[in-house]
């Protein structure tokens, strides 16, 4: 895929939900507005699949019809495959932007561990591409995407204009669409976690089966985090980063008695 234009710049669309949800196509629409856009995505959902890729199984791509104004492809395999399929195998060069989402849910505080939508921006991020994950605080397959659009696209043109610190890629959350957005917030991610159990039931059959649920808690009290943002009826912006080693952590470490 080549861009139209030389001013231009060439965008990457992907997500979690599937090709087929309305926060993809919603995002679809906005980053056409500000490039050439290509769209690769699973073909099915693939929610809480974190930074998975498909080693054990075959992978398929099918390039999808569409109006000509995007090039669009649909990925048999996990958002982070998408994202690889789109460098190696489509472009063959780094896009200027990957953005993935729009969520159907939020991807605030913990949740951004399990998320396909931001493993997908993160996968970007380590390849060199600037990345935003963009998510909605409603899980309703038919939730209003529609109070996101400028703020999409404000966004998506801010880092398009000014890139983004190495190793950073941007965690954007949108409160939930019957809240007025009173505009963006840079937060922290909160404290929070997940109070898990498993439902167990049985089949006909009598053999058990499992329904993992859970209750969100948030053990921060602090007013500069994601999740007080959301619940203000603010857009939280989080810079996220791909390095996971605990910096703080090293110099007390070396205190120990490895060798003994």
């Amino acid at each position: 895929m080549q861009s139209s234009e030389t001013s231009r710049p060439l965008i990457l669309v992907t997500n979690d939900d599937g090709v087929t949800a309305p926060g993809i196509r919603t995002l679809i629409s906005e980053m056409c507005l500000l490039g050439d856009v290509l769209v690769v995505a699973p073909d099915k959902p693939q929610s809480a699949t974190g930074h998975a890729i498909t080693i054990n199984n075959t992978l398929y791509l099918q390039k999808l019809s569409n109006d000509g104004s995007f090039e669009e492809y649909s990925c048999s395999g996990t958002p982070v495959d998408c994202v690889k399929f789109a460098v190696n195998e489509i472009l063959h060069r780094k896009p200027d932007l990957c953005v993935s989402g729009i969520n159907h849910g939020s991807n605030s505080s913990i949740n951004v561990i399990y998320s396909g939508t931001m493993s997908a921006a993160v996968e970007a991020g380590i390849e060199g591409i600037p990345a935003i994950g963009f998510s909605l605080s409603d899980y309703n397959w038919d939730a209003n995407f529609e109070p996101c659009r400028p703020f999409v696209r404000s966004i998506a043109a801010q880092v398009l204009a000014n890139g983004l610190p190495k190793g950073v890629v941007l965690n954007v959350n949108f409160p939930h669409p019957d809240k007025e957005f009173l505009g963006i917030k840079i937060c922290r991610q909160a404290n929070a976690m997940w109070q898990e159990k498993f439902d167990k039931r049985v089949s006909p059959l009598g053999k058990s089966y499992y329904w993992l649920t859970g209750t969100f808690v948030n053990l921060d009290q602090g007013t500069d985090t994601d999740e007080h943002a959301l619940e203000a009826g603010y857009v939280s912006i989080v810079p996220t980063q791909f390095d996971l080693t605990a910096h703080h952590a090293i110099s007390e470490l070396n205190t120990w008695n490895w060798n003994e």
